[in-house]
């Protein structure tokens, strides 16, 4: 079944998710930490329909998900030297900052010309990115200042009535911390600007030096 609606949410399957993130509107779908909001990455008419729908500042970028290791290169071009990093991390909670192409949409990156990216380890949004064909915006399904959910039913109504559907696949978001933030600086060092499941220690002990991080 394509679409079905359970205690008033519009739920879609992931053939139907993937259809409608390809026309360009946005699907809440569950990734590792909480329920995701996003759209195509590359698409700009469809991440202004992510920040409306949020009621986010564009001035705030998007995250960046990637159904597979070959859809990072439509976004950036990765240094070699930050390879073993992705190697080590990913798929998991580790965003790193990037240099956008000029192909990625300004308002996907807050006007800031860089991007985050991970390779998500829930395996409902590798596949929504991989059937898409492209990178897919990931931001925390919630209206801006208000709290992410792991339960579907626990979805603020008024955002779900300003998406296309809501795909809610196993394993269920385990909640916690959101994904660890860098931003790779080159010659193995990073800047870390949040927190997260990969501590500054495992990036240190992967090797990296680490500049600054947040307090605690």
């Amino acid at each position: 079944m394509d679409k079905t609606e359970i205690r008033g949410l519009p739920l879609i399957g992931p053939d139907l998710a993937a259809e409608l993130m390809r026309a360009g509107q946005p699907v809440i779908f569950p990734t590792e930490t909480f329920f995701g909001l996003g759209s195509r990455a590359l698409d700009a008419d469809a991440s202004a329909r992510v920040f409306r729908a949020k009621r986010r500042s564009t001035v705030r970028p998007l995250p960046i998900i990637l159904g597979e290791w070959e859809q990072l290169d439509l976004i950036t071009k990765a240094p070699d030297s930050v390879m073993p990093l992705l190697r080590r991390f990913w798929p998991g909670p580790l965003s790193i900052i990037f240099p956008a192409r000029l192909r990625v949409p300004d308002i996907l990156t807050g006007g800031t010309g860089r991007v985050a990216v991970r390779l998500s380890a829930h395996p409902a949004a590798r596949a929504l990115a991989r059937a898409v064909g492209e990178p897919i915006s990931a931001s925390s399904a919630n209206i801006s200042g208000t709290p992410a959910v792991t339960v579907a039913a626990d979805l603020d109504p008024e955002l779900v009535a300003a998406v296309s559907g809501v795909l809610d696949a196993p394993p269920a978001p385990a909640g916690g911390l959101a994904s660890t933030l860098a931003e790779y600086l080159g010659d193995n060092v990073l800047r870390l600007l949040r927190d997260g499941p990969v501590t500054r220690a495992d990036l240190e002990e992967a090797g990296f030096c680490v500049e600054r991080t947040t307090p605690a």
